[in-house]
């Protein structure tokens, strides 16, 4: 299950003033930029501890971890919401975090983890593939799990596990994404190379045809140059029937 809130604790502060120069001055602190929203309070900026957001996104709950925010009054429970992170650095750019109801029901998304080596990938060569790696699920936020694991020994070639397989509790935790979902499955190797080898012969043999209407269509061309020939010829003898009749 999720860690509990009171075990774990984000610091943070009030921030007034928005933009980029602010942000960026914030991130050299050590801090990041953040917004806390959702439940009866509404939406407040703030700045929270970046290297305490980072270890919670670095534990084995992850992005489901419960935490205390400390923002000058009572500490309120939250989760982490959403968050962005500069693609060549790795740091942290801004966080939003949601507030939490202990006795409210939470959709959240669990990642879901393998384990064993598949009996058709080890006896019948196949190549087992991850389709689905986080499901989706309704619970209390105590009875967030961490993750899910299933066990792939017994997976044979052709085979698939589904999310309906998953061990849960359906007294504690509601399945919201589909039981049919592929999670994980065995399947044959594909061998890319013999279809462009029987291919060759085919492609090889493709150019006589071409050269067997080029020769017919010579033939015939002759056939049909001939007949203009003729014509000519009736041209020319006109022309010297004509003198003729002149000269008489």
């Amino acid at each position: 299950m999720a860690e509990r809130a009171e075990g774990v604790v984000v610091e943070g502060a009030p921030r007034s003033s928005r933009g980029k120069n602010e942000a960026r001055r914030l991130r050299q602190t050590g801090q990041v930029p953040a917004v806390l929203y959702g439940g009866k309070g509404g939406p407040v900026t703030l700045s929270v501890n970046a290297k305490q957001v980072s270890a919670i996104l670095r534990s084995p709950s992850g992005h489901n971890t419960l935490f205390q925010v400390k923002l000058g009054g009572k500490p309120e429970p939250a989760i982490l919401k959403d968050w962005l992170v500069d693609p060549i650095t790795g740091k942290l750019l801004h966080v939003d975090l949601m507030r939490v109801a202990m006795d409210v029901r939470m959709k959240v998304k669990v990642p879901v983890h393998t384990f064993g080596e598949p009996a058709g990938v080890k006896v019948q060569g196949g190549v087992f593939e991850v389709v689905t790696r986080e499901v989706e699920v309704e619970c209390l936020p105590s009875d967030i799990p961490t993750e899910f694991r299933m066990d792939v020994s017994e997976l044979m070639l052709g085979k698939q596990l589904r999310v309906g397989e998953l061990a849960i509790d359906p007294a504690k935790i509601k399945l919201l994404t589909e039981p049919e979902r592929v999670i994980a499955h065995v399947v044959a190797l594909k061998v890319e190379e013999e279809k462009p080898a029987e291919a060759v012969p085919a492609e090889g043999a493709a150019p006589a045809e071409p050269e067997v209407i080029k020769k017919g269509k010579k033939e015939v061309e002759g056939e049909e140059g001939a007949e203009p020939a003729e014509a000519k010829a009736e041209k020319t003898e006109k022309p010297e029937k004509a003198e003729k009749k002149e000269k008489k």
